[in-house]
């Protein structure tokens, strides 16, 4: 029986998962909403991996998770390898893309930066406080326009003259867009201010600073809008490659490096099955007054983290 390896991707907004083969192949792989559950969305994730994965052809050897919720998706699935986002992402877009010299991903709420020379991140940055240029604010943009999300590319590449939008930060371009529509500019050209707004905001804030060098490569879920690939390739002067799979890289590398790790552990797809939850517990041990996350399978405690000093433990 061949291996395989699974990598996740669990963020504030979507939740995304891969299955690979030795090659790198995809073997299965989705994309769903997070809704605030974490914990429900991965299982959710894991019962339609599996509707689409040979388990009479392949064994998941070794399993991966990254995101905003790693630590915990990581417990609850036996990870046997856990990383951030920044090595996640870069690890897949070199592996597919191996003379790529700048990663731009934006998702649901943070998007980032990574700068790449010979094959290594030398360099990163993340947003930090405003979201004009994350998907989130398209999407609240896209209802207030009354269109879907998915159609905000098209109605952008129907525009001739996009309408200016303030892109300083959230507050300052949603009433610009608002006084935007008051005064009659046609839709496909707020639209397509929009999308430059959300190229501007993020070259001014995440990339600021940072010297952007072609090949460039987009990801993330805002990659598929392309309103926005159009609207950076104006701005940088160059081509943006944007990879059919990018907005399940982060999945991906996470995935690959699980591959590569030494750590093996069969993958058991009944953990949809199984009931998990949370728990927050204080130390009170010294000063730092740790607040431990407590992981419990059932009854049974599997993970616990949160704690600065060895008392911390007994917590557990």
């Amino acid at each position: 029986m061949e291996h395989a390896y699974l990598g996740v991707d669990v963020g504030s907004i979507s939740t995304k998962g891969v299955i690979i083969d030795k090659k790198n192949n995809i073997l299965a792989s989705q994309y769903i909403w997070t809704q605030g559950d974490p914990i429900g969305a991965v299982k959710e994730l894991v019962r339609l991996l599996d509707g689409q994965f040979d388990s009479s052809k392949f064994k998941i050897v070794a399993t991966g998770t990254t995101g905003s919720a790693r630590k915990l998706v990581g417990a609850i699935l036996g990870a046997t390898m856990v990383k951030n986002e920044i090595t996640a992402h870069a690890v897949g877009t070199t592996t597919f893309y191996p003379d790529v010299r700048t990663i731009l991903e934006i998702g649901g709420q943070d998007s980032k930066i990574i700068l790449v020379e010979n094959g290594v991140a030398v360099d990163y940055a993340m947003n930090t406080l405003c979201a004009a240029g994350t998907g989130a604010f398209l999407s609240s943009q896209a209802k207030r326009l009354g269109i879907e999300v998915e159609d905000i590319g098209e109605y952008a590449l129907r525009s001739t003259h996009p309408t200016p939008i303030a892109a300083r930060c959230t507050v300052f371009a949603e009433s610009d867009l608002v006084h935007k529509i008051q005064m009659g500019h046609p839709r496909e050209d707020i639209i397509a201010g929009v999308c430059n707004a959300v190229a501007a905001n993020y070259l001014n804030n995440v990339g600021k600073g940072k010297k952007i060098v072609s090949p460039v490569v987009f990801q993330g879920g805002v990659s598929k809008n392309k309103g926005v690939v159009a609207a950076f390739e104006r701005t940088l002067g160059c081509p943006v490659i944007v990879d059919p799979n990018g907005h399940l890289m982060g999945a991906l590398g996470v995935a690959i490096l699980a591959r590569r790790g030494s750590g093996r552990r069969t993958f058991d797809f009944s953990v949809e099955d199984m009931d998990f939850r949370t728990r927050e517990a204080g130390c009170g041990g010294c000063s730092n007054n740790c607040e431990i996350i407590c992981v419990y399978r059932g009854n049974e405690l599997i993970d616990a983290w949160g704690n600065r000093c060895e008392r911390g433990a007994r917590v557990r």
